[in-house]
């Protein structure tokens, strides 16, 4: 849209070209294959520790089905920005409507948000498995579960959207070309025309206050946690409570340590190249998606048991499928 009101040209673009890597150019099509297999790969490791909670029953457990949940946020996560992206650096069409702009920004800060909270979750029913076993049970039911991942999920929309309507809210006239492979809300914001004050007010706020008080959930918590299981009497009970312990932990750590260190070179490394910025965006999206089913599965010892049970099963199945060798041909009567 775009017009003269009272003299002043008062224009705002409502599409964009989404330029990812700039410093490539030409070459941002070699981009296609490295990025290719990495979703290949995240698809495929979170996929397969997702089929294994759901197919078998004795891994429908709350911890178990949020792991599950976990990493099912993870894959649309990382489908929420590669497909697009790996379109537009094969064909070059790479032109998105602002609608879709705002819809894939509230996307991708709705699921990182979510991946936090579903974490915040895992923590209580950590706390209650470990400070109180014998009521676990009658505390942690389906109930309460499903109701706190609807929590879950209307805190995340409750912190996402504010910033995302602030943005709708912007003229956008200094360009159309958005130097990053996704619609993020700074590269987005580099945009706009007037004052956006309140927009970085907003958007800093949220981010810092939902970051410090998911911390000290976390810490409070998990402090709590080791703090009981050192007290379990069984050793191998508290081993196994733990390293359960130890796997959430390494996973709160990759989430936390990405988007907050993305997120502070950002603010700080202003003179770095838009590529490097492009660099850690994907470095804070996607290492997570990556790392979390590997430690999932190879850290939780009955996830691990029944991945090696299945590839096992699904090794035998190909080693038998395989055509048998060609019988002797019969002699010909003479």
């Amino acid at each position: 849209m775009s017009g003269w009101d009272n003299g002043t040209y008062n224009e705002s673009y409502t599409s964009f070209l989404l330029v990812g890597f700039p410093g490539m150019r030409e070459a941002r099509a070699l981009l296609v294959l490295p990025f290719l297999s990495l979703y290949l790969v995240i698809l495929f490791t979170n996929a397969l520790v997702v089929h294994t909670v759901a197919s078998q029953r004795s891994l429908h457990q709350p911890m178990y089905l949020l792991i599950a949940l976990l990493l099912a946020v993870n894959i649309c996560a990382a489908t929420t920005v590669l497909p697009a992206m790996l379109f537009s650096f094969s064909t070059r069409f790479n032109r998105i409507s602002l609608p879709r702009c705002l819809g894939q920004m509230f996307c991708i800060y709705f699921l990182i948000v979510f991946d936090c909270n579903i974490l915040l979750v895992m923590a209580l029913d950590r706390y209650v498995a470990i400070c109180y076993p014998l009521r676990y049970p009658e505390i942690v039911t389906g109930q309460l579960l499903a109701g706190l991942v609807g929590l879950a999920a209307t805190r995340s929309t409750c912190i996402v959207a504010p910033v995302v309507v602030l943005a709708s809210r912007v003229r956008f006239c200094r360009s159309e070309v958005i130097h990053h492979f996704a619609c993020e809300h700074m590269a987005l914001m580099k945009l706009s025309c007037g004052d956006i004050s309140l927009n970085k007010t907003v958007g800093l706020t949220v981010r810092v206050f939902n970051r410090v008080l998911d911390m000290l959930l976390l810490g409070a918590s998990y402090s709590r946690i080791i703090h009981a299981a050192f007290k379990i009497s069984s050793g191998g009970a508290r081993a196994k409570a733990l390293n359960t312990c130890g796997s959430h932990l390494l996973v709160i750590f990759t989430v936390y340590s990405s988007t907050m260190s993305s997120s502070i070179v950002y603010r700080v490394a202003r003179t770095a190249s838009q590529d490097v910025h492009n660099l850690l965006s994907a470095f804070y999206l996607l290492l997570p998606c990556l790392v979390n089913p590997i430690i999932y599965g190879a850290r939780t010892k009955e996830i691990r048991q029944h991945l090696v049970t299945l590839l096992q099963r699904t090794q035998q199945q190909v080693s038998t499928e395989k055509p048998q060798s060609r019988p002797s041909h019969r002699e010909l009567p003479g």
